[in-house]
């Protein structure tokens, strides 16, 4: 046949069931964002401990949200996995929570995924019904020491804040990792981003939205994305992102870590 092509020329094919999309998503615009556009050494300034969304993280979380449900990505979420610090959290549940939390409830059992006024935020309460379950988790924490901005406050304290997200993957009610007088190198960081994937990959959902930080998400991507063209790379993996920017990824098992069952092969 004229204009046969026995070379795949860039093209990559993989089984579907070592694939997992992720939707990755830096959490809106923060207090101390705010601050650190001025004087970058705010973000180590004591008062900004765990920053809280500012009013305008809080309309980018608003327009998110519209996003994923116009685009129909909220539906698509089986999991929310989520950075245990206020901005990443907050950003969370206001993206992928349900509506407003009322004890009128007819699920008595059901808990708020966040409480009323939670960090400051003049919110209302968010309702964990119709929302995926959501699970905090260390790794995809932003790169810890020094600034007073990445430490966390303790699970006790954000139990009773977001009493619907699920804290059991944390060993620790108090912040262990981060310290005053160091902090963590690019190789730490992007070591615990590869860990936090395996992680993912362990996980038997297969549509799975990641909120996290900036730092983490840049020194993470940095590692991947070799085999693709340099514009991909350059411009759609490891660009920094920007706050409250969603990009979709798919993670691709290449060497037998592990697979779910390919439910619709046959025989």
């Amino acid at each position: 046949m004229e204009g046969e092509i026995t070379d795949p020329a860039g093209l990559a094919l993989y089984p579907s069931n070592r694939c997992r999309t992720l939707y990755l998503i830096r959490h809106g615009q923060a207090v101390h964002n705010v601050a650190g556009e001025k004087n970058h050494k705010a973000y180590s300034f004591p008062e900004f401990f765990d920053a809280q969304l500012s009013p305008l993280g809080w309309d980018q979380v608003d327009n998110l949200r519209k996003h994923v449900n116009a685009c129909g990505v909220a539906k698509k979420i089986e999991l929310v996995v989520v950075s245990p610090l206020l901005r990443t959290m907050q950003t969370a549940v206001g993206v992928f929570g349900g509506d407003k939390f009322t004890n009128t409830s007819s699920l008595e059992e059901e808990k708020p995924l966040m409480v009323e006024n939670a960090g400051n935020s003049s919110r209302h309460a968010i309702s964990s019904s119709n929302s995926p379950p959501f699970i905090a988790v260390e790794y995809c924490r932003e790169r810890m020491g020094r600034n007073a901005c990445d430490k966390r406050r303790s699970i006790t304290e954000y139990s009773a804040l977001f009493p619907g997200i699920d804290f059991s993957q944390i060993e620790n009610n108090e912040d262990v990792y981060w310290k005053p007088d160091s902090r963590e190198i690019d190789e730490q960081v992007a070591a615990r981003g590869v860990t936090f994937f395996k992680w993912l990959w362990s996980r038997t959902e297969k549509e799975i939205a990641v909120v996290t930080h900036s730092a983490f998400l840049l020194e993470t991507l940095r590692l991947f994305g070799n085999d693709t063209h340099p514009s991909i790379k350059t411009n759609e993996i490891s660009r920094p992102f920007s706050n409250c920017e969603l990009r979709s990824m798919v993670l691709v098992d290449t060497s037998m870590l592990g697979s779910d069952v390919p439910i619709a092969n046959y025989p």
